[in-house]
């Protein structure tokens, strides 16, 4: 049986990453598919002859790892390559993420997906839909100051995310991150106390099956 699994995601630059880690700091198992992604794509990593062959050698860095800012500016500006690069990657990941999610030991479990909505390939892991919130402008504001990106790079990664208005009415909770820190870390101090209830009933009623 898979443990009670949330799925936490949300726009560029919302927060997702600082909810995980209070999400984790508090007791829950943390499963990160953009670490995954790195770890399969770092220098020796298992997907990086698929994408030479299919990219070609300039894709691969000094480091003989993906050379993540090229490949970024063509799968944001090219859908046929987004979609390459995501067959080979894609279900790898969904892979690695199932065993992490099946051998979890803790409470609950939350998966970090940044298409979960898009995609859809997690709903069958999770129980729950969790969505950090926070307006375009502080995700166009953040995502600048993190990565350097220009505003026109970051609204193109944005164009290929749910608007808004679409992933909010696909949540089942909603964690608010248009203030600080500490705003943040009380909303998910609130929802972990729910999850844990809610985990609790669910291996409940499992064990009286």
């Amino acid at each position: 049986m898979l443990p009670f699994c949330v799925g936490l995601t949300g726009g560029i630059g919302s927060g997702k990453s600082s909810a995980a880690r209070m999400f984790e700091e508090l007791g829950a198992a943390v499963v990160d598919t953009d670490a995954i992604a790195h770890e399969l794509t770092r220098p020796g990593g298992v997907v990086l002859n698929a994408i030479r062959s299919t990219f070609g050698e300039e894709y691969i860095a000094s480091d003989s790892g993906l050379d993540r800012p090229r490949m970024r500016r063509l799968v944001f500006s090219d859908a046929a390559a987004r979609g390459k690069l995501e067959a080979i990657l894609h279900p790898l990941i969904r892979d690695e993420a199932r065993a992490h999610v099946a051998t979890a030991r803790a409470p609950y479990v939350v998966i970090v997906v940044p298409l979960l909505l898009e995609t859809g390939a997690y709903r069958d892991l999770t129980n729950r839909v969790a969505i950090v919130d926070c307006s375009e402008k502080a995700q166009l504001e953040r995502t600048m100051e993190r990565s350097g990106l220009t505003e026109a790079e970051v609204r193109a990664i944005m164009a290929t995310q749910l608007p808004r208005a679409r992933r909010l009415a696909a949540a089942d909770d909603v964690l608010h991150n248009d203030g600080d820190l500490a705003a943040l870390r009380h909303e998910v101090q609130a929802l972990h106390r729910r999850y844990l209830s809610l985990a609790h009933a669910a291996r409940s009623a499992d064990g009286a099956t």
